[in-house]
């Protein structure tokens, strides 16, 4: 009950009016059944606004100190992360990568919608950054379709630094299934895995336009939050694609 009410009345006509938001390719996503969505990931109002627009009700999976704050505040946004449909996991130790995948199937499992960002984190200066291998792997061991999608303009509505948004107009670009099941069965490999998960991070890239850059955008935060430049990382001699 909650989703759709933050959907349609609490915080869609904002979101509407602030962003001016479309959708492309809407059609591209299934009426029912499993799937995955593999979408960049700009700024995080793109949780937001990707259920906003499309028909499906829409999970997620969130980092679980969403879910662990202390206090008042703590409590809200549990309850808002909750009701909005994102699914705590852990993301530290040996087990976090086996507890999101757990989490992931549950949802695909029970012919549900699920959205992740393979890049694992948003990107620092508004390119494409290489992919995880998460994805791919849960989208080999379910079978699912894996539906690529676009975020545009979102990183333009809460630019690091400001603290009131600006208006902007979001596209959302919804590209054609992909299909994998001519590898099935070989999930655990992990060239297999690393081809899948470059093959949606190229679809990605068209669809977006954005620059691609081949290494993980984790890599460039520091400790204070800060970001190192991915150019002082690869060197002069490794351009991104």
């Amino acid at each position: 009950m909650w989703y759709f009410l933050f959907k349609y009345v609490l915080m869609g006509p904002a979101l509407r009016a602030m962003g001016r938001p479309r959708i492309e390719g809407h059609d591209n996503i299934p009426s029912d059944g499993a799937a995955l969505i593999a979408s960049n990931h700009l700024a995080v109002v793109d949780s937001f606004y990707l259920p906003l627009m499309a028909r499906r009700r829409i999970y997620f999976l969130a980092k679980s100190e969403y879910f662990t704050a202390p206090g008042l505040k703590g409590k809200f946004q549990k309850w808002f992360f909750s009701s909005s449909g994102q699914i705590p996991i852990d993301r530290s130790g040996a087990s976090a990568a086996a507890g999101a995948l757990s989490a992931g199937r549950r949802v695909l499992d029970g012919g549900g919608l699920l959205c992740l960002y393979p890049e694992g984190t948003r990107s620092p200066d508004g390119r494409l950054y290489k992919g995880k291998t998460g994805l791919a792997r849960m989208a080999l061991e379910t079978g699912s379709p894996v539906i690529p999608v676009a975020m545009v303009g979102t990183d333009r509505i809460n630019p690091p630094g400001t603290i009131l948004p600006r208006p902007t107009r979001i596209t959302l670009k919804v590209g054609e299934p992909l299909d994998f099941s001519r590898y099935e069965g070989m999930a655990g490999n992990r060239f297999i895995e690393r081809a899948v998960t470059d093959e949606i991070m190229y679809a990605l890239m068209r669809l977006s336009g954005q620059q691609y850059v081949d290494i993980y955008a984790a890599k460039l935060k520091n400790d204070d939050g800060s970001y190192t430049k991915a150019e002082d990382i690869m060197g002069p001699d490794q351009p991104a694609a």
